[in-house]
């Protein structure tokens, strides 16, 4: 059919296997350091925050690695997601390209999230996990383990950065329906919550902060471990479903991208849809990977490749990444998802090699195409992936000014059915875009230049 608009694959075809970007990349990403003695960490090192299994596949560099029966199980309740043609999106914008986008909004939790928590929560209950802490921002990673720790019977106690807590009260009533407890982050019960609210007691928080809480949290009792949302190379590996799903539904449709987008916070997302198709690129297939951030917090665009911490305590060890300084404060943007201050080492290195791209765009402008697909495809999307769809709209427009035809791929990596009021706010005209003066960021950089270099 010269109309499809959906291209489904049956549950049979979903992927058995996670693929692992640390194969392919033609630099390894440089080690962690442990942030006492500054030496490259080992395995161990990670024990206190993380179950042995999944450090196993965080330093793994095999190709391809099992989805666990269990798991492929619980993903069979929404996945295979759909790849979806936008059409009426096309037309709307009057362009030559094609538009398709993933949407993984159709997850219960409603975002990509669940696909890391799932499998997450899966390896902390084979190793004996009795609790588990984690952080949150816009709240999809909230939900998503929420969920998952309801489905094994594991108690979560969830740090959610204050300025989504009091934003997004919804995000936190699913986590509470999942059986979550939530508290807004910096709280007055951990070290490092008391150290920035005796510096700022209004705080809006941010997920650095949050992640230093819940790593306290966690280091601090022996029967707890602690969970990411992004960032490490777990979370991308469980991510890739993504991709491979992608690629085995464009071959339904006939087609191939141009150039694939993603929103880029921690790199989860974009790691999920870009990976598999970087596999494609080093093996000379022509295809950009575009990840896109928040003007607000330009971690690709004008952070620094350096070691930092990932934690605005500075107790995790020290990742070689971009970053904008472990205590860089972004501005309270309604995209919660995209204000962590550092990069994915697996995407910063991608980065750095030129093999992927990034675009920084301001809140405004993905609000305004954020509603514009809406009232084309009727799918409202999460202000995460409004930053998505922006850059797909100038990758759009470009192809017609210059008359072309391009096969644009992005992931709509979750709905904003939850962030109605953030949408509210903009449809009032009370959004503002707060500007970022370098100064700021001369100041955070001041403050980690030095640490370890890696350059």
């Amino acid at each position: 059919m010269t109309d499809t608009v959906k291209y489904q694959l049956n549950e049979s075809d979903m992927p058995r296997q996670w693929y692992n970007i640390a194969a392919d990349m033609p630099n390894p990403c440089m080690p962690p350091l442990h942030p006492g003695t500054g030496q490259p960490a080992s395995p161990q090192d990670f024990a206190p925050l993380f179950p042995m299994n999944i450090i196993e596949q965080e330093v793994s560099t095999k190709r391809w690695i099992d989805i666990p029966e269990p798991v492929l199980q619980i993903y069979a309740q929404w996945r295979p997601s759909p790849l979806c043609r936008a059409r009426r999106f096309e037309q709307t914008l009057g362009t030559p390209a094609k538009i398709y986008f993933k949407f993984e909004g159709v997850s219960p939790a409603g975002s990509h999230k669940t696909n890391s928590s799932v499998a997450q929560v899966y390896y902390n209950k084979l190793a004996g996990t009795k609790r588990i802490t984690t952080e949150t921002g816009a709240g999809q990673w909230g939900s998503a383990l929420s969920y998952a720790c309801n489905i094994f019977g594991i108690p979560l106690k969830v740090y959610m950065v204050k300025v989504s807590y009091e934003q997004k009260p919804y995000r936190k009533n699913i986590m509470q329906v999942y059986g979550a407890e939530v508290v807004p982050s910096p709280t007055d019960t951990t070290n490092a919550g008391r150290a920035i609210l005796a510096q700022d007691p209004n705080s809006l928080g941010s997920l650095g902060i949050a992640i230093a809480e819940a790593v306290e949290d966690a280091v601090l009792r022996e029967d707890t471990k602690y969970t990411l949302g992004s960032v490490l190379n777990h979370v991308l590996l469980h991510q890739t479903i993504i991709g491979l799903e992608a690629q085995k539904q464009f071959k339904l449709a006939g087609d191939y991208p141009d150039v694939v987008i993603g929103c880029c916070g921690g790199g989860s997302n974009f790691g999920g849809i870009a990976g598999p198709f970087l596999m494609d690129k080093v093996n000379g297939k022509e295809v950009r990977l575009v990840g896109v951030e928040s003007a607000a917090c330009p971690t690709l665009t004008k952070g620094h490749f350096h070691y930092d911490f990932g934690d605005s305590a500075a107790t995790t060890p020290l990742m070689p990444m971009y970053t904008l300084g472990h205590d860089f404060t972004p501005s309270g943007i309604h995209a919660g998802g995209l204000r962590y201050h550092g990069m994915s080492p697996i995407i910063s290195q991608l980065k750095k090699d030129n093999l992927i791209e990034a675009y920084a765009y301001n809140q405004i402008e993905c609000f305004t195409d954020a509603v514009a697909f809406a009232r084309a495809e009727g799918i409202i999307p999460a202000p995460e992936a409004s930053h998505a769809i922006r850059h797909a709209v100038v990758e759009a427009l470009r192809a017609k000014e210059e008359g072309k035809e391009k096969v644009i791929l992005f992931n709509l990596s979750g709905h904003g059915h939850f962030d109605m009021s953030a949408y509210e706010n903009y449809l009032a005209g009370t959004i503002e875009d707060v500007p970022l003066p370098q100064s700021s960021l001369d100041a955070a950089w001041e403050k980690i230049k030095g640490l370890p270099s890696a350059a």
